[in-house]
């Protein structure tokens, strides 16, 4: 039986099933992580992958948090707080967006569902102690206001699908609304497209539109489902988006302000912790 190293674990092996599953390309995401300047806290895959729509020739979207030394925060220099990196390798194209800890804290305090999404994905990539005590914290700070997030989401993608008529935007207007419903309607975070569908009352049409899209990522909409009964399906998303906060038990404010300052100052002057086993290769599908 093979051994527990830390390329071969029950974790690790789990992740990579997950990655696997999600329709990941067979690159080296492990060796991604190893190459950044500073450490990462956590990287986790977002995008079309995470929402459960990509094509044959999506990219691979890879976010995350990462720790600067304390000097880069004391001196006159600007510290880089965002880092934001697109190349390709191994002929699949690459798309990082990592921040500092404390930038990343602030951003999660300011009802940005993308940081929400990007620290619960369940397409983790690389892990830590600190990674895992901020997703102990996420409850405390879904708030109602994240409604207004993803209203202004897909307010944002349906006037690019209005303008081109491709799939990609429009399954993105469908996703943002679906998942700002299923929020203020049970408290919990859900990005993945097929499953809201499920759990979430959709326009029955959804699935045709994710297979479509898995054939051609610019492919036209209209070609699947009439663009008079997308509006009327779009607004009554729209309106239950809104009767669905009005009706949340979701808080007006987060409430983990004090135990995210706690958790970076640790971070940043304990010393990074070890992190969890180490980053998994993922495989072709």
């Amino acid at each position: 039986m093979p051994e527990n190293t830390p390329e071969n674990t029950p974790e690790t092996t789990r992740r990579d099933a997950v990655l696997r599953a999600a329709g990941l390309p067979a690159v080296d995401l492990g060796a991604v992580v190893a190459e950044q300047d500073d450490p990462l806290i956590f990287a986790t895959v977002s995008g079309a992958h995470l929402y459960g729509f990509p094509s044959r020739d999506s990219d691979v979207d890879l976010r995350g948090a990462h720790l600067l030394p304390a000097a880069a925060l004391v001196g006159l220099h600007e510290p880089e707080e965002t880092r934001t990196r697109m190349w390709d390798r191994d002929r699949v194209e690459m798309d990082l967006v990592s921040h500092d800890l404390r930038k990343f804290a602030r951003l999660l305090l300011r009802r940005n569902g993308y940081v929400l999404e990007q620290l619960l994905s369940p397409l983790v990539v690389h892990t830590t102690d600190v990674h895992r005590e901020l997703i102990a914290l996420a409850p405390g700070l879904l708030t109602a206001h994240h409604a207004h997030h993803y209203r202004g989401f897909a307010t944002t993608q349906w006037r690019l699908f209005e303008k081109t008529g491709e799939l990609k935007p429009l399954l993105y207007t469908l996703r943002v609304l679906l998942t700002g419903i299923h929020l203020m309607a049970s408290g919990r975070l859900r990005a993945h497209l097929p499953t809201l569908a499920e759990e979430v009352a959709a326009p029955p049409y959804v699935a045709e539109l994710i297979a479509a899209k898995e054939e051609a990522e610019h492919g036209l909409a209209g070609e699947v489902v009439d663009p008079a009964r997308l509006r009327t399906d779009i607004e009554a998303l729209h309106a239950r988006l809104d009767a669905a906060q009005a009706a949340t038990a979701l808080p007006d404010a987060p409430a983990g302000r004090d135990a995210l300052h706690d958790l970076i100052v640790r971070a940043r002057l304990d010393g990074f912790p070890a992190p969890a086993p180490a980053s998994p290769r993922c495989p072709g599908i």
